[in-house]
């Protein structure tokens, strides 16, 4: 189940960067979901999300947040944007559930 998630663009060559930040994603157990997106040559993002508040705001403490705090200000075009987001409906692998938010 999700009900909050983040979405962040960036600006800059990170492909390997991003592929290099899944392994703490995967250590991270508050959050269901995490995609590093290349939208094109320079845009990339990252969406995730999260059960709960505690979820990302942990996400948020993580090893990820602290690596992109790391090359902000040396590799991206624009300051980072984070943007918070409410799930109002998902499909997950494994679940026909809707998020608590609905009901």
């Amino acid at each position: 189940m999700v009900n909050v998630g983040l979405q962040v663009r960036l600006e800059a060559e990170l492909e390997e960067f991003l592929r290099a930040q899944l392994p703490y994603a995967l250590g991270e157990p508050g959050t269901t979901a995490w995609f590093a997106i290349k939208l094109d040559a320079k845009t990339f993002g990252i969406f995730d999300a999260f059960p709960d508040e505690n979820g990302r705001h942990a996400h948020l403490e993580g090893e990820i947040a602290k690596a992109l705090g790391t090359v902000a200000t040396k590799l991206l075009a624009h300051p980072l944007d984070i943007q918070k987001f409410a799930v109002l409906a998902a499909k997950l692998p494994g679940s026909g559930e809707v998020p608590d938010s609905l009901g």
